[in-house]
């Protein structure tokens, strides 16, 4: 008897994971596979997911059509924090003589050795997995790294998944997009229906900008929400803040929305929009979160001691995927190298934004400059920390 277990966050589940799991149990010849909504991922122990409830029924709901499959609350009936292992002590214990499969995407196998137990989870499951937008010839080098870690090999799904993930379904229902093609009508009409990642406002904030700025918004609204957690950072908050950060960006300076703002005095036409943008977000759009106004106001310019929230809004407005300015590369390399923290690639952002500035024969502004400042303090005060305590 051969037995699948695709466990996941799904919040929500969106149709690569239910290919995934057809094409699991066609390549696999699965008697029965158990998708597993984990109560509490170990590695997104600080992130806010949906209610259990909601995640299972959507589940449930996505999955309804995939053959031999059945939604398992295991997990969230345990409570706690939901480890592999522990998940499959309990199927192998209800299934003592079935082959076990456990089913990932090539992501999460190149992170498997960082799993609690992975020695264990091996001697009780089978890895099975499935390419996620792969380039040719990535089976043999993942299986080479993986027998020369393990000592054995892992299944493979024949499904070459496309790089869907369900951070991108939460941004754009955030945003008021359309997810049917991402989750299917039933999924999406749930996710509507129950308001399950709505931020009051966004879709009319949007609105007010043109297409290409509109776009450019929610592009840094994926980015943000890409990272937030790894700095610990609330997800909502910084895709309310990315998703309302240009709302004035093309608004007339005699836009009802605008009456009564006056911006501080000797500002850049181009920095404007920041201190309009959290004016409108806040009287236009009943934004109370100081945190979010402030990463707001400043995502253009920076300034000094910025917080977490807004260093990330001003990478994210200057990294998204639709920049392509000379150096942006490098700057993306550096904040993808420097995991623990944003202030590396922030004091690169500002210096690139300097010497721009300077070769274009442009003045600074003052809380760009002292932003810089500031960061490059904070560097230098770190690494003479760290020499001393070697």
């Amino acid at each position: 008897m051969n037995i699948g277990i695709f466990g996941g966050s799904f919040d929500p589940p969106h149709l690569e994971h239910v290919r995934l799991a057809a094409a699991a149990v066609e390549s696999l010849n699965l008697d029965k596979l158990f998708v597993v909504p984990a109560h509490t991922p170990p590695h997104k122990k600080d992130k806010v997911l949906s209610s259990d409830e909601d995640r299972l029924e959507m589940c449930r709901i996505a999955f309804n059509d995939c053959p031999r499959t059945e939604v398992s609350d295991c997990e969230i009936r345990q409570g706690g924090t939901s480890y592999t292992y522990l998940t499959c002590r309990r199927f192998r214990e209800l299934y003592p003589s079935a082959k076990l499969f456990w089913l990932v995407g090539t992501d999460m196998l190149r992170d498997f050795p960082t799993w609690r137990n992975p020695e264990e989870i091996l001697s009780l499951a089978a890895l099975a997995v499935c390419a996620r937008a792969e380039k040719p010839g990535w089976t043999e080098k993942e299986l080479k790294d993986f027998t020369a870690r393990f000592k054995t090999d892992f299944a493979i799904i024949r499904y070459d998944g496309k790089d869907v993930s369900s951070t991108e379904v939460r941004v754009l229902a955030a945003a008021g997009e359309d997810v049917i093609s991402l989750v299917g009508a039933k999924t999406a009409e749930y996710i509507r229906k129950n308001r399950l990642y709505e931020i009051p406002h966004t879709r009319e904030a949007l609105l007010l900008e043109k297409p290409s700025r509109r776009a450019h918004s929610i592009r840094v609204a994926l980015f943000a929400a890409e990272y937030a957690a790894k700095f610990g950072i609330s997800e909502k908050q910084a895709v309310t803040a990315a998703l309302f950060h240009d709302c004035a960006k093309n608004l007339p300076s005699d836009s009802p929305r605008l009456e009564g703002f006056t911006p501080p005095s000797g500002v850049p036409a181009a920095v404007v929009h920041q201190y309009a943008g959290a004016y409108v977000a806040e009287h236009a759009f009943g934004i109370s979160d100081g945190e979010i106004l402030d990463a707001i106001r400043y995502h253009t310019s920076g300034r000094e001691n910025m917080s977490l929230l807004g260093k990330l809004i001003f990478l994210a407005d200057m990294l998204e995927s639709g920049r392509d300015f000379e150096g942006v590369e490098e700057l993306r390399a550096a904040f993808w190298k420097d995991k623990d923290s944003l202030d590396e690639c922030l004091y690169l952002a500002l210096s690139h934004m300097l010497n721009y500035l300077a070769d274009e024969g442009k003045e600074a502004y003052p809380l760009t400059r002292k932003a810089y400042e500031f960061i490059e303090k904070e560097i230098r005060n770190k690494t003479e920390r760290r020499t001393n305590n070697v």
